[in-house]
């Protein structure tokens, strides 16, 4: 399954049914899972581990050094971690972690990552997700689970994107995206709750209703952050959405969209 024409490091590591596309290159301390497919022209240095049934396309670039000043050649201590079952399109670029960052660069399960999507050092993406063509993240970057980011929307290092929020194209986000919340602009502003995707991901009507409570709170009675979070609090104490919530703005050292 590995094309005569591709490169692959004796000290890589391939599970099985692995394959791998003409003119790919495979470098030392790279594990690729079981069932993963490879396209021509992909380059993977290490270390990285890539995970069981994931489908990269051409002229992607996994796992090379940092876009980082201050990384002095620390191979050793830094990686790239991908997990199963995602799909990564063409010209997609991510990067090691760093030293100062923590070492590791992640992404989750199930993602959904389209064309000339970059992910930069130290970032941690979770698991079904979706990158539209372009979406880029700077250093440092959290996005959690079921977040989409529309085409050529680009997120400011250190920055979080919220669990199911929703980003327009070519959004500008230099401030985190709480969960379930729908953005735009450059730079982004606040256009209500993602009601639609809540709905695809199979949250019900009641806990939808919920949250356009929690959003009205957050967003349309002139509250601070704290007196906000205080009265979500006592909005749905058993609530693991509202939960969700209040962890995540009571965490933010950049602030939120608002």
């Amino acid at each position: 399954m590995i094309d005569a024409q591709a490169i692959v490091d004796p000290g890589a590591r391939l599970g099985s049914d692995v394959t791998i596309g003409p003119w790919s290159l495979i470098g030392p301390d790279v594990e690729i899972g079981d069932g993963t497919w490879i396209g021509p022209h992909v380059v993977i240095e290490g270390p990285a581990r890539i995970g069981r049934n994931n489908r990269i396309f051409q002229f992607c670039s996994l796992g090379a050094d940092p876009q980082d000043k201050k990384y002095g050649g620390e191979r050793d201590q830094t990686r790239l971690e991908i997990g199963d079952r995602n799909t990564l399109r063409e010209y997609c670029t991510m990067n090691r972690g760093t030293v100062q960052g923590g070492g590791v660069t992640r992404i989750g399960d199930d993602n959904w990552i389209m064309a000339y999507v970059h992910i930069a050092h130290d970032c941690i993406v979770g698991s079904h997700t979706v990158f539209a063509n372009g979406a880029s993240l700077a250093g440092h970057v959290i996005v959690e689970d079921y977040a989409i980011l529309g085409g050529f929307s680009l997120v400011h290092q250190f920055c979080r994107v919220g669990a199911y929020s929703f980003a327009a194209f070519s959004s500008i986000i230099v401030k985190d995206i709480p969960p379930y919340v729908m953005i735009s602009q450059k730079p982004a502003k606040v256009h209500g709750l993602n009601r639609e995707g809540l709905k695809r991901n199979g949250l019900s009507n009641d806990t939808i209703n919920l949250l356009r409570r929690a959003y009205r709170i957050l967003y349309r009675e002139n509250l601070t952050v704290a007196e906000s979070i205080e009265r979500l609090k006592a909005l749905a104490p058993e609530s693991p959405e509202i939960a969700r919530l209040i962890e995540f703005v009571g965490k933010c050292t950049r602030g939120i969209i608002r």
